[in-house]
């Protein structure tokens, strides 16, 4: 068990449920509520998180890109703890659980209702389960082509926050294309920090991530772009949403505590500063885990200031059975 939920990488979990956290409350913003929704697109988005770090070390292991040349720590079939044959059944496993887990979400979010989106949002769960997959397992895994970073952003991002809203309202609002895009982004840094990492060790095995073929200096660029630019989309929609006028009792009051999301810029603006600096591929390692905390924080941190003056809806959701 210790081998396996080391080979499930818990750091990177946290990271993966921030888009599923700020669709959820900003649902519940808005007097919509539905634990068995939130229940679901958790585990689903859990299973496909460990699916795809299940796949990468399966992938990666079997190719070779996993040896004595790579920078980050030892992975389960590397080390010889895990077979490929086990590692391979438990990605069968995986995917079955998510898929039930995502089958169960569907029927909670629309049941008999919006047959239509059923069908669709079922589609994107196969579709997610296989790009989890294909992302280092194949001849033709899109991970070894440099497109890893898009499947990250759609998914963890865009799909993760608008996904779970949509289940709650059946509807799309714009707005939440803002913190959806900050959260894609913020995940795809994490994914850009690791290839950085890597950057050698990929280019010697053939694992040509976008970091390989662009190289690091522009990896550097690449990964400021993200990163501030996620910062600044998080701002936007606070102005947007009006954060300042949400005290009823004081509508001309500028409410600071509606910013408490600040508080996560200066751990992510301090991680800025280190990949600025850095120098040896081997300290990037625990900026990764140092990204998907700070990553989390922040959504939790944006929810709770969606949620301030709101304290009458969430009572009504939660006694009221919405």
């Amino acid at each position: 068990m210790k081998h396996w939920i080391e080979a499930a990488r818990v750091r990177t979990l946290p990271l993966s449920v921030s888009g599923i956290i700020v669709g959820s409350f900003y649902a519940m913003s808005q007097a919509m509520f539905n634990w068995n929704i939130v229940i679901f697109a958790l585990l689903t988005t859990l299973g496909l998180q460990i699916l795809s770090n299940f796949a990468n070390d399966y992938g990666d292991g079997i190719k070779g890109t996993d040896n004595e040349d790579r920078v980050g720590p030892k992975r389960a079939i590397q080390k010889g703890i895990i077979t490929p044959a086990q590692m391979k059944s438990a990605m069968i496993v995986t995917s079955f659980i998510t898929l039930c887990f995502a089958v169960l979400l569907i029927y909670y979010a629309f049941k008999d209702s919006y047959l239509l989106y059923s069908f669709i949002f079922l589609f994107l769960g196969i579709l997610a389960i296989a790009s989890a997959i294909r992302y280092t397992v194949g001849k033709s895994a899109y991970g070894y082509r440099g497109y890893g970073d898009i499947f990250v952003f759609i998914f963890f991002g865009l799909v993760s926050t608008f996904g779970v809203y949509f289940m709650f309202s059946k509807e799309i609002d714009l707005l939440l294309l803002l913190p959806a895009t900050a959260i894609g982004f913020l995940s795809v840094g994490v994914l850009n920090l690791n290839n950085m990492r890597d950057e050698e060790s990929d280019r010697k095995a053939g694992k040509n991530t976008i970091v390989v073929k662009n190289g690091g200096a522009w990896a550097k660029k690449y990964h400021y772009f993200l990163i501030i630019s996620a910062l600044v989309l998080v701002v936007a929609f606070a102005i947007l949403f009006d954060f300042s006028d949400r005290d009823p009792a004081n509508p001309d009051k500028f409410n600071f505590d509606l910013y408490l999301f600040l508080i996560a810029f200066f751990p992510i603006i301090a991680h800025l500063k280190r990949v600025a600096k850095n120098k040896n591929p081997k300290l990037l390692d625990p900026e990764l885990k140092k990204l998907a905390l700070s990553t989390f924080l922040l959504s939790i941190l944006l929810s709770l200031s969606v949620l301030y003056f709101l304290s009458d809806i969430i009572v009504n959701t939660f006694l009221g059975g919405r």
